[in-house]
């Protein structure tokens, strides 16, 4: 699984936050929630407005940058199974 570096941007991380990178290509944050306690509303942090390509999976590194790696679309496909019909058996009515 190849990394590459999309963005450099170095954005400081804070405890109890989880940092992604949003629909428009910017770098958004938002609390977790965390037992009784509620999460946040997500605010952007940098702009940075990188354009997304289909099949990368994008997320904020370690040094606070943005990168990506090619999603990996990995199992077994299901088989259709065929549908079954019943056929429910005449009985007798009682009077």
């Amino acid at each position: 699984m190849a990394i590459k570096k999309v963005a450099k941007v170095g954005v400081k991380k804070e405890k109890g936050h989880l940092y992604f990178v949003d629909k428009q290509g910017d770098i958004s944050c938002a609390k977790m929630a965390r037992g009784d306690k509620k999460g946040g509303g997500a605010k952007k942090v940098a702009k940075v407005g990188i354009k997304r390509e289909v099949g990368y999976l994008y997320f904020i590194d370690k040094q606070g940058d943005i990168s990506c790696a090619k999603m990996v679309r990995g199992g077994t496909k299901k088989k259709k199974t065929a549908r079954r019909t019943t056929k429910r058996k005449a009985t007798k009515r009682r009077k």
